[in-house]
């Protein structure tokens, strides 16, 4: 994680996604991967560009675009490598086209592009992050700038849930009367911005738009829309299968601006050239029950997303923590909800309070939304992270003691529950940063077993994963409770061809308590032999084998359980990290890490060092390479020193510069020797299953650097 506290205010400014530009696909070619780069210090300005890089720091930052030359004027090749989700968009079940209920949240926080915007990270003491991914559908970044193209940190964390992500294009009030003349004045026009925004979509690598025209148009402008809109749909289809185009209920039919709250006559043709409607918020349950039975809503309700200000402005229904009135309301009528700025939660209480009313705000909606299970083959991986923490941890020691935020490093989050055991026990998940196994936080489970029950089950995890012949599983945790309580780790099952998934009805599962491995067991051996010692007495790691054919996990629980039942107990345990794999990928030898190049290098001059008379010299370039990303929880960025001006000083020890969850890392005000010098710069990659990669696999590139001789500078 980047060292340094960002400041708030927001810098000014082939069909694969861009790897990288024209001028460093040349710079990399041009490095044998057994020579050094060598660099002449200069201290000219960077000439990276402002709206892709911090001008201070030139950290690899996310932005929109704020006009519509911008807009037309944009170039693939210009685009930012850095703000490329690289995160597939997971499967689910049951599937977005499936769900006879959708949840989309639109997100709209101060301006947009606060810390989330630093690609790489930011030290945040309490940052704003979402986690209850398991609830929703659809992810909608928005802004009020005109095209709000989602920052990639929150397109990863969707794609790793299954959930899509959309950025904004928007047009407001009297500048937006003009723009609208413009891009809609005919057929070219209209295709012309149609066909960027779909680049734009297909570069990123996130999912669709919703489109907001919140301003009056004319004659023509207005019918020119509904065939921007097919036409703007269509072509996301061909280009990004699983995208949608959302339309807000704004403009009407005859061109005035007048909010509907509902599915009508007056929106209807907008609704019919794309994926779904996103009602405005002021609706009344007499809405809700006209335009279920509207014929232009007929066999299509799933996609009127009827919309929910969580600011209760102006007269709405719920809203705040009552949010749950308008939920209950519109689903009883069969429709999909838009719930826009949840982040309520944290600009309206207390930062320090956020987890605390996030969870609570999600819980009392719960019984009204819809769970959609992970799918994938394993290995199925989870530490909890939420991707912000106080420290952050490998393995239950601290890497490094600062507050940090990074969506990149969140990882599969589970169901945050909170449940009721008979009339006095009690059942509550949510997440803690207090301590950790992996990233920033853990997942705390408390409760209390009432008297006269033997145990309770909390469900962690809802999924869809084909389990192998032999499939092997690992449990990290930490209890106080320890002989009070027995845990253990409990997996339901189904056959694999009851694996359909037509509907939301639940399928009978079995369920199965593996017994744990000894630990002279030859594959918790070699579990061992993989993940490297690591100096943990308080975490406990148990090893599970399960053999099993045709069968799918359907849920992995955790059970807690007593010996005596003639008392109420309390118990309190952190869950870690739970890991199941296939027990054959425990030979699986490691890949190596492939062509390292440096390039986009940008000299500095720092704060005077500690002899009061020589400025610090500051490197800043952009590191790429090879490596299977899906082989990867992340990579560890290093660098040392080999030579420097005294050669009577010898190389130095490896030093850890940051965690990478891409094959791309800007290297940011790195504090090196003074010239001439030699130094290298190394990735280590760390496999998903936390298992070890020798150094030979390591990528390295060194970097050799002098000053301009006096001479030259006459020159």
């Amino acid at each position: 994680m980047n060292k340094h506290i960002r400041k708030m205010e927001e810098s000014t400014s082939d069909d694969k996604p861009p790897e990288i530009d024209g001028t460093s696909l040349e710079s990399c070619l041009d490095q044998p991967g057994d020579q050094s780069v060598h660099e002449v210090i200069s201290y000219e300005p960077s000439r990276l560009p402002a709206r892709h890089y911090d001008h201070d720091t030139t950290e690899p930052i996310s932005c929109s675009l704020k006009s519509l030359d911008e807009l037309l004027l944009w170039k693939r090749n210009e685009a930012s490598p850095f703000n490329v989700a690289t995160v597939p968009l997971a499967s689910r079940y049951p599937p977005l086209a499936q769900s006879p209920k959708k949840t989309l949240v639109s997100h709209d926080m101060m301006g947009g592009y606060l810390e989330d915007r630093f690609i790489q990270g930011a030290e945040v003491e309490m940052p704003y992050a979402f986690y209850h991914w398991k609830y929703i559908d659809i992810f909608n970044y928005f802004t009020h700038q005109m095209v709000t193209i989602p920052p990639a940190v929150w397109t990863n964390a969707a794609h790793k849930h299954g959930v899509l992500s959309i950025g904004t294009f928007i047009t407001e009030w009297k500048d937006g009367e003009k723009i609208c003349e413009e891009f809609l004045a005919n057929e070219e026009a209209y295709r012309r911005a149609a066909d960027k925004l779909v680049q734009i979509s297909h570069c990123y690598g996130f999912d669709g738009w919703l489109i907001n025209i919140e301003n009056v148009l004319s004659e023509i402008a207005v019918k020119n829309t509904g065939p921007f809109l097919r036409y703007l749909t269509d072509q996301m289809h061909e280009r990004v299968p699983s995208s949608v185009v959302i339309w807000y209920d704004s403009v009407l039919k005859n061109g005035s601006l007048n909010w509907q709250n509902e599915l009508n006559d007056n929106n209807r043709e907008f609704f019919d050239a794309c994926d779904g409607i996103f009602t405005n918020y002021n609706w009344t349950e007499q809405s809700l029950e006209w335009m279920k039975s509207y014929t232009g809503a007929q066999g299509r309700l799933p996609d009127i997303y009827v919309g929910v200000d969580v600011f209760a402005r102006g007269k709405v229904v719920g809203g705040k923590f009552e949010t749950i009135k308008a939920l209950e309301m519109i689903r009883n009528h069969g429709f999909s909800t838009a719930i826009f700025a949840p982040g309520w939660v944290y600009e309206c209480h207390e930062k320090s309070d956020f987890r605390q009313n996030q969870d609570k705000f999600w819980g009392l909606l719960y019984d009204h939304l819809y769970i959609h299970r992970h799918s994938s083959s394993l290995p199925f991986i989870s530490s909890l992270c939420q991707g912000f923490g106080k420290s952050l941890y490998w393995k239950g020691q601290v890497e490094n003691e600062k507050s940090w935020f990074n969506l990149n490093a969140q990882e599969i989050q589970p169901l945050y529950l909170s449940e009721s055991i008979g009339e006095k026990g009690w059942l509550k998940t949510h997440g803690c940063s207090n301590d950790a196994w992996i990233g920033g936080s853990s997942l705390m489970v408390r409760g209390m077993i009432p008297s006269g029950h033997t145990d309770v089950c909390a469900r962690i995890f809802s999924l869809h994963v084909p389990l192998a012949a032999r499939t092997f599983a690992s449990f990290v945790y930490k209890t106080s409770t320890q002989g009070v309580v027995k845990l253990s780790l409990e997996l339901k099952t189904i056959d694999v061809p009851l694996c359909t998934f037509d509907g939301t009805d639940e399928i009978p599962a079995c369920s199965v308590l593996p017994e744990a491995l000894e630990k002279d067991n030859q594959l918790v051996k070699q579990f061992i032999q993989n993940c490297g010692q690591w100096a943990s007495d308080e975490w406990t790691t148990c090893c599970f084998l399960l053999q099993m054919t045709g069968c799918s996990i359907r849920d992995v629980c955790l059970r807690v359980s007593r010996d005596e039942v003639d008392e109420d107990v309390l118990f309190s345990c952190r869950i870690g990290e739970i890991m199941l794999m296939d027990a054959e990928s425990l030979q699986s030898p490691p890949e190596s890490v492939q062509g390292v190049c440096i390039n986009d290098v940008v000299w500095q001059k720092g704060a005077l060092s500690g002899n009061g008379h020589t400025l610090k010299l500051l490197l800043n370039a952009t590191l790429r390479w090879q490596y299977p990303t899906h082989l990867v929880r992340h990579f560890r960025i290093h660098w040392r020193r080999l030579r420097g001006p005294d050669p009577r000083i010898p190389a130095g020890p490896l030093t850890l510069i940051g965690r990478c969850y891409s094959n791309l890392y800007r290297v940011v005000e790195l504090k090196v020797p003074a010239a001439p010098g030699l130094i290298e710069l190394v990735v280590e990659p760390v496999t998903r299953e936390g298992f070890i990669v020798p150094e030979p696999h390591w990528g390295r590139r060194t970097i050799s650097y002098s000053e301009t001789s006096a001479r030259e500078e006459r020159e």
